[in-house]
């Protein structure tokens, strides 16, 4: 049976891209985006950012970001399709994504050595979703803030972003050259480092004392470095008394900071 003209066109029609599409380009698909609508939010909220340069958003969260932000010149709807579009494949951005809100980062400088105070220091921990689990537990247990050694941690975007459900832009995180020289300077400053190890032979619980307290935490394949364990005051581990071999790295920071979050004397 023939078709008709109004199928015909109608055919045309599906076989077309919307006008306002996106297709996937290979530069399109950057390490600069930011999505998932917590994220998204604390990161619109956070004045230490950058201008973003595109927020992609469905009606609904077109609706939230005009509530909560106001108009923005570069608010552009989309639908879920043409945001994944401009994603890697995977991505839940739950509706909405923003590019090129820029974090700059702190300096060791910034980081006060108040008694009580937690800073963790990440030596090696490259995975996104650790980095931002990490920073997740960091901002729940108060800790004053977050190092990383510049060349081998995953930059605070896309999914990173997404696992720390906003805590990359709620603790504040300084990039260094040097994990060893940044704890000297760290130490010179009134900070006492502590590294974590399960080959140490005391006990976290007992190392700490309510001094302000680098707590620096190894990869999950090598642990701690040499050099980087030679420049800790202390080595400690968390005792398992269940006998297992290893937390993950995003747990052990967890416990850790529980364990440093709790009240001690001088």
């Amino acid at each position: 049976m023939a078709s008709s003209p109004e199928r015909n066109d109608a055919r045309k029609g599906r076989s077309k891209r919307p006008h306002g599409s996106f297709s996937r380009r290979p530069e399109a698909v950057a390490d600069d985006w930011i999505w998932g609508w917590h994220a998204v939010e604390a990161a619109l909220a956070n004045p230490a950012r950058g201008a973003p340069e595109l927020i992609l958003a469905t009606p609904e969260r077109i609706k939230q970001v005009l509530a909560k932000f106001g108009a923005l010149p570069v608010l552009q709807q989309a639908d879920n399709q043409q945001i994944a579009q401009r994603l890697p494949q995977g991505a839940i951005h739950q509706g909405v994504a923003v590019r090129g809100a820029v974090l700059e980062p702190a300096d060791l400088a910034d980081f006060e050595p108040r008694p009580g105070a937690v800073l963790l220091m990440l030596d090696s921990v490259t995975d996104p979703q650790n980095v931002g689990a990490i920073l997740r537990s960091a901002a729940a247990f108060g800790a004053v803030g977050v190092v990383l050694q510049d060349r081998h941690a995953p930059r605070f975007t896309g999914a990173l972003a997404k696992a720390a459900a906003g805590a990359v832009d709620r603790i504040a995180t300084a990039r260094v050259v040097n994990l060893s020289r940044a704890l000297d300077e760290l130490t010179d400053a009134g900070w006492r480092a502590v590294g974590l190890t399960g080959e140490a032979d005391k006990d976290l619980g007992d190392v700490l004392d309510g001094a302000p307290t680098v707590l620096v935490l190894g990869s999950e394949g090598e642990g701690l470095r040499r050099l980087v364990a030679e420049h800790c005051d202390e080595l400690a581990r968390i005792p398992m008394p269940g006998g297992f071999e290893s937390l993950n790295v995003s747990a052990a920071a967890a416990v850790a900071m529980y364990e440093a979050s709790r009240p001690r004397g001088r």
